[in-house]
């Protein structure tokens, strides 16, 4: 119904109107485009540094299988990131906003983590997914 609609529009639009309506089309991309940029940059902007240092470290080194990822939580009223394991068997670690490793929720031979943090699956609000290594083993 949409596409009938705005093809009856153009088509009785004046060649100067058909202009106009690309150029708001165009126009109305460039702020899409802008504004998705401008969340990405900001995005950017609250990883702590020495977070961002630590996902540059792993970013450095060839891709892990499964591939790296980190996400943010709330855990105990405060900013956590929880960095996946290079490998099967490993600790999850979890760092506060200052890379001060907290505990390793999950991972290791049990899947349950070290054990100092249990009640992270049940009490933790996840933020979202802050950074995931988009290259795949080749």
């Amino acid at each position: 119904m949409f596409a009938f609609l705005l093809r009856s529009t153009l088509h009785n639009l004046h060649s100067n109107s058909c202009v106009f309506f690309s150029a708001s089309l165009i126009d109305f991309a460039v702020q899409i485009y802008t504004h998705q940029k401008i969340a990405t940059l900001s995005t950017q902007a609250r990883i702590p540094h020495c977070i961002q240092k630590r996902i540059n470290a792993i970013a450095a080194q060839p891709v892990w299988n499964p591939p790296a990822t980190v996400y943010e939580y709330l855990y105990q009223n405060k900013r956590t990131f929880l960095f996946s394991s290079n490998c099967c068997d490993q600790f999850n670690e979890l760092y506060d906003k200052k890379c001060n490793r907290i505990c390793a929720p999950s991972g290791g031979f049990t899947g349950r983590g070290d054990g100092k943090c249990s009640d992270f699956t049940t009490t933790a609000k996840t933020i979202g997914k802050v950074w995931q290594d988009p290259r795949t083993r080749g």
